[in-house]
């Protein structure tokens, strides 16, 4: 797969990742039971008393759902990150669960191809540092990626780093100059770790989650980063985590509703919302969105989406957050994109 934009010689993680035959981590599966715990290779975490509680929600956390328009192509598991005017859509899976490296520019309601990733990757994660955006792992052919790609505004991709280990299955939500990557799967162990970003420095394991997660709901809610569900293994789960980068603390503040993975995480008016996402059943997906009070980790149902999808990419920005593609229950792939308001604003 060549480089967005321009020609440059394949990364190493390529060839490696097309030696590994080993089964893949796909968008319509959880993977294997839960693995052994991965080796701890960070700092214990503060105490969560000396946490600085983020700052109350400044709306009722009802929400809208309105109809922008649509991808060039259905996509799942993509890696969402917001620009300017607009988001970035990276890889994915097609309607076909095979990895895709199209990167997709969308600005309103309209999605356009710029560029594309040197090789397909799905279940990765992207964030936006600094007005630039970074790609953060994925996963083909059983293996995780450990590069960490920069995103250029015409689609083009640079070498930025590399992840301490390689993971597919994750999530990143950037507060201030820093990207955190949550959890993830090697292909053969799921991760406990959130994994620090700051451009200019090597990424670096900061935390450690009380179990290992993957597919989880994640989101920067006022200088903290909300973690919900996901999944260690094959059990979909309601953990609501906060983290804070201040002091390294990772802290329970909540349960779900119900078990809930692959669903969407965003942030709008200080709250942290749930969009969509499914249990244990590869066919249970949810329409429903939760709105997660981040200092309590009280949840109150907020809206629903035109239709029970798990796999949503989403990007926050001002006033609203934006979703794309997905897959229902019928194991079919779509490619809109909607975008979700505080009521009344």
């Amino acid at each position: 797969m060549m480089l967005g934009m321009g020609a440059s010689r394949p990364h190493g993680w390529i060839l490696v990742a097309l030696a590994v035959m080993a089964a893949g981590c796909g968008g319509s599966g959880s993977g294997p039971g839960t693995a052994p715990r991965a080796a701890a290779t960070s700092r214990p975490a503060a105490s969560a008393a000396t946490a600085t509680p983020a700052p109350r929600p400044a709306t009722n956390g009802r929400v809208a759902v309105t109809a922008l328009g649509r991808l060039p192509a259905p996509v799942q598991l993509p890696a969402v990150a917001p620009r300017q005017h607009g988001v970035l859509v990276i890889g994915g899976l097609d309607a076909a669960d095979a990895s895709v490296a199209d990167i997709v520019r969308v600005s309103g309601g309209r999605g356009a191809v710029v560029g594309r990733l040197p090789a397909a990757l799905h279940d990765a994660a992207a964030a936006t540092v600094g007005g630039t955006t970074y790609f953060f792992g994925g996963g083909n052919l059983g293996a995780g990626v450990a590069d960490v790609l920069r995103v250029g505004p015409g689609g083009a991709t640079t070498p930025a780093g590399r992840l301490p280990a390689g993971a597919s299955d994750v999530e990143a939500a950037t507060v201030g100059d820093t990207a955190y990557v949550v959890g993830g799967y090697t292909g053969t162990t799921p991760l406990r770790s959130i994994v620090a970003y700051t451009p200019g420095r090597s990424p670096r394991v900061v935390a450690e989650l009380p179990r290992p997660l993957r597919y989880a709901a994640v989101a920067a809610v006022g200088g903290r980063v909300l973690i919900a569900g996901g999944t260690s293994g094959t059990a979909a789960r309601r953990e609501i985590l906060r983290f804070d980068p201040r002091t390294g603390a990772v802290a329970r503040i909540g349960r779900l509703r119900s078990p809930l993975t692959h669903a969407a995480g965003g942030s709008l008016g200080g709250r942290f919302y749930v969009l969509g996402g499914r249990g244990d059943d590869l066919s249970s997906q949810r329409a429903g969105i939760l709105a997660v009070d981040p200092v309590s980790g009280r949840v109150r149902r907020a809206g629903r989406l035109p239709r029970a999808l798990s796999d949503v990419g989403a990007a926050s920005l001002p006033g609203r957050v934006v979703l794309v593609g997905g897959r229902d229950a019928a194991g079919r792939v779509w490619d809109e994109i909607w975008a979700v308001r505080a009521r009344g604003g």
